[in-house]
């Protein structure tokens, strides 16, 4: 009987348990509600909205952004007390910088420079338009000096903001920038594609020398017409330009044909502008695997570092080491010191026999982690391993690190699902932070499943490392069901998922993939439909199990369709298996070559990057590191025989829009 009674409170105070917690829940549930109303009429720009939802969200964790919100939307009518109010009470945040470089702006405009002033050094990162605006409030008291400073904008390969126009007038009304000046920039632009910007920086130009608009405008649409007509007035330097230009116009799709034009024409041109136009041919034909490109380089004269990093790529694929060599040398001191350009120097120098000075610049190199690093330290004789666990942080510390605002509020919008904001939070929070602080707070990252600030944080350590860290290997039990019914490497397809989207679910790009392994619509479909997965819907692409069914199955299909070659296979998936196709070599190349010469950046990168974390994965998952370079294998010409049935539909999907490089 007395147990019987003692139980009666004990399920009372259970039920009241439950039930307090299901109202904190609820409650929690609303004020989520709230906070993200009040995001969208910000984002709509609704003041009324606002402050009605607003005025629910006193003393919230996020309340910052409540208040950013509303002095945002009001910012221009604020008095300076109540902004240097927020920007006190807010310091320790990314909301703070966002609000100053708004408000500098607003001041800069109306050209209170001395408000301006008091507050431009408090700011941390200036962007363009607060660095227009700095620098005409300069103008003001120190005019020859802000304008020799300001000169460097004038060769911004981008669009420069309103702010910059008032400082471009005078550079130009001053006479810092001369009409060399002028068409260095006409020409960047030029080489770019972007003819109404070309056409915008020409009307600095003296009245009557600007290139004429729609002679512009033909020479872009059809360059080989324009080049072939007869009657080019080559007397001014605006006809001589559109000339040039509609040559290496041409060059962008068919080298060979715009050299023949060009050597036809070039005798009519200044020295200077025959070397610029074979310069600009030699890049283009690098960028497409033309076997003429070093031959055009060679009649050109003093080249850009981009222009020259592509003679050097066009040297590696026939295997002229010499040119390697003096084409790194001919580089900017600080392009030489990019890790790629201190590697192919290096095997330039041992193949040409100066092996001394060939290890001297291996041995720094093999200590940095990543696709050079692994190379050096195979080329020095050296096998590949992760460094030792030097610290690895307690529970104490996890929970030291857990109670920093900046840390607190990024995982409360994480949870939000609001990963913009999030990252701009975590990201000012770590700035300062040591090793043992970084690792501290990746492993809290980790516990919070935000996997990808996990890995880039403990990716900034310098002298103590966590690999198990920098390296996760999440959801490991679905990815292993996947990779051995379809006999994949499980390293090389974690190498790609890390590459992709840090392991996270819900991962999209500003292209449309979306999910761990970041599959297009069509993409998903397609697979969906070989696999015979019914019922499919695309919200399920971000489901793991699903995502990485579809992923695995497609990534087999390429590497099936490319001769089971990893290297050519994660080009593939990222730029499309024709594409790779193309780009393969009319004899066997090193794998680590084809690699270097892909033509599109964002290709390049992905696939060094993918390679070089298959070899730590390989690491994590027995201990047993293969060689990179027997990764990357040798990649040889197509196979007469070799067809991937399925994938010319999927090219447009996989690859849709990736530019090769341009610019100067």
């Amino acid at each position: 009987m007395g147990r019987t009674g003692d139980l009666v409170p004990r399920i009372k105070m259970h039920w009241l348990g439950w039930l307090l917690l299901a109202t904190a829940t609820a409650q929690g549930a609303a004020l989520d509600e709230e906070f993200l109303a009040a995001r969208d009429a910000y984002q709509s720009s609704d003041a009324v909205r606002l402050e009605k939802h607003a005025r629910t969200l006193g003393g919230h964790l996020l309340g910052g952004y409540v208040d950013y919100w509303r002095l945002s939307l009001k910012l221009q009518k604020t008095a300076p007390e109540g902004v240097r109010g927020f920007l006190t009470a807010n310091r320790d945040g990314p909301l703070a910088e966002r609000l100053r470089s708004e408000w500098l702006n607003v001041l800069g405009e109306r050209g209170e420079w001395e408000l301006f002033n008091a507050e431009l050094p408090r700011l941390v990162n200036r962007d363009i338009e607060v660095t227009c605006y700095a620098l005409r409030s300069r103008m003001r008291a120190h005019p020859e000096e802000a304008l020799r400073e300001a000169r460097s904008l004038w060769f911004v390969t981008r669009d420069l903001p309103d702010s910059c126009t008032p400082l471009l007038d005078s550079l130009v009304a001053a006479g810092v920038i001369s009409g060399d000046d002028l068409w260095t920039r006409i020409r960047v632009a030029l080489e770019a594609g972007r003819v109404s910007h070309a056409r915008w920086i020409s009307e600095w130009l003296p009245a009557g020398e600007a290139p004429e608009p729609r002679t512009l405008e033909r020479a872009a649409a059809n360059p080989a017409g324009y080049v072939e007509r007869a009657g080019h007035n080559l007397r001014t330097r605006a006809g001589r330009e559109t000339v040039m230009f509609a040559v290496h116009r041409l060059a962008r799709v068919a080298p060979p044909l715009a050299a023949r034009h060009w050597t036809r024409l070039e005798q009519r041109f200044a020295p200077e502008e025959r070397a610029y136009v074979w310069g600009m041919i030699g890049y283009l034909g690098a960028l497409r695997h033309d076997p003429e490109a070093l031959s055009w380089y060679a009649r050109a004269g003093e080249l850009s570092d981009l222009q020259l990093a592509w003679k050097v790529r066009a040297a590696l694929r026939v295997q002229n080491w010499r040119e390697v060599l003096a084409a790194v040398d001919a580089m900017s001191e600080r392009q030489r010191s990019i890790s790629a350009w201190r590697y192919w120097k290096a095997r330039a120098l041992k193949a040409t026999g100066r092996a001394a000075e060939a290890n001297a610049l291996l041995q720094p190199l093999a200590t940095e982690f990543g696709f050079y690093g692994q190379l050096a330290l195979e080329e020095l004789g050296e096998k590949i391993a992760a460094p030792a666990t030097g610290y690895r942080p307690g529970a104490e510390d996890v929970r030291a690190i857990s109670r920093r605002a900046g840390l607190r509020r990024a995982l409360e919008l994480y949870r939000l699902g609001l990963r913009a904001e999030a990252n701009a939070e975590w990201q000012w929070a770590i700035r300062g932070f040591d090793d043992r602080e970084l690792l501290a707070a990746a492993e809290l990252a980790r516990r919070h499943e935000v996997y990808d600030r996990a890995i880039s944080t403990a990716d900034r350590t310098v002298g103590l490392h966590d690999f198990e860290l920098r390296y996760l290997a999440p959801y490991r039990d679905v990815l292993k069901t996947h990779t051995t019914q379809l006999a994949l490497d499980e390293a090389w397809v974690y190498g790609m998922i890390r590459q992709e989207s840090r392991f996270i679910p819900e991962a999209r790009s500003v292209k449309g993939a979306s999910g761990l392994m970041q599959l297009m619509p069509q993409t998903a479909r397609w697979v969906a439909s070989k696999i015979g997965l019914k019922n499919w819907r695309w919200s399920q692409v971000t489901e793991v199990d699903t995502n990485v069914g579809l992923g695995t199955y497609y990534l087999r299909h390429v590497l099936d369709a490319l001769d089971g070659q990893p290297v050519l296979a994660s080009a593939a998936y990222n730029a499309g298996p024709n594409r790779a196709r193309a780009w393969r070599p009319e004899s066997a190349m090193e794998g680590a070559v084809f690699a270097e010469t892909i033509p599109f950046t964002e290709t390049r990168l992905y696939v060094k990057n993918v390679m070089a974390n298959a070899t730590y994965y390989a690491h994590t998952f027995s201990q047993q590191l293969q060689s990179l370079r027997q990764r990357l294998g040798t990649v040889g010409p197509q196979r007469e025989s070799e067809a991937a049935p399925g994938t010319d539909a999927l090219e447009l999907v996989m690859s849709s829009g990736l530019p090769m490089e341009s610019g100067r």
